[in-house]
């Protein structure tokens, strides 16, 4: 039949353009199924701590934070912490900065020394702390722009710790198992530069090939199970 034909033609071609991807595809699915996410994201390497009451008493006014941070006017104000501690963190334009809300002295943006304790205050593995390194230009591990302090560990997955340096907030956690997801992600998604666009062209057309050549296989079973049906009936009325 000539539906029959064509289905074959578009199956038999079409697999060996798409094929691989296909089994990227698969492959990917497999391995991300796989790794736990919670692991992927470095969640099982938090540090667990209490949360310590503040006596209202013992913070200085917001007034006096925003004097302490040197600017004149705040967009936003929160009450924070920083390694348990309460600090005020201000937003005004394009500043951000974190004022000790007790001792009202400002700490941001944050040193080489409070990165480092930071990250062990986070930092639940059984490593030590490397290295650490103010990035300007990050690594595209990292997502966003720099500048931003990295903390390497020397525990088992090589985690990474990196941390904002105007509120000393751990902005993501990396490790080996998530570069071994991003990696398989990149290869689904199909975008080898960082793996944050899924909606590429390249992605669209391959996904429509490998519809088509889903859907042309599934003619080729239908027709070939209804030309076995037909034989086994055939067989069976010489009987």
């Amino acid at each position: 039949m000539v539906l029959l034909r064509w289905a074959v033609r578009l199956h038999k071609w079409l697999a060996l353009i798409i094929g691989l991807q296909v089994m990227l595809w698969i492959l990917g699915g497999f391995v991300m199924s796989v790794l736990p996410i919670e692991r992927v994201r470095g969640e099982h390497k938090i540090a667990d701590h209490p949360t310590q009451a503040v006596r209202p008493g013992a913070i200085v006014s917001l007034q006096e934070a925003v004097e302490a941070a040197g600017m004149d006017a705040v967009e936003q104000s929160a009450l924070s912490r920083l390694l348990g501690e309460p600090v005020w963190e201000l937003r005004g334009g394009a500043r951000t900065a974190i004022v000790d809300a007790e001792a009202g002295i400002i700490l941001s943006p944050i040193s080489e020394e409070l990165a480092r304790r930071v990250a062990e205050y986070d930092f639940a593995g059984d490593g030590h702390v490397s290295t650490v390194r103010m990035l300007s230009d990050p690594p595209s591990e990292y997502g966003p722009g720099g500048p931003v302090w990295q903390v390497q560990f020397d525990d088992d997955g090589n985690t990474r710790l990196y941390i904002d340096p105007d509120t000393g907030v751990v902005r993501a956690r990396r490790s080996d198992t998530w570069r071994l997801f991003d990696f398989f992600w990149r290869l689904h998604v199909m975008d080898y530069d960082d793996g944050a666009d899924f909606n590429h062209p390249l992605l669209i057309i391959s996904a429509g090939l490998g519809l088509i050549v889903s859907v042309s296989g599934l003619t080729i079973l239908v027709f070939r199970m209804r030309r076995s049906y037909g034989q086994w009936q055939s067989t069976r009325r010489r009987r």
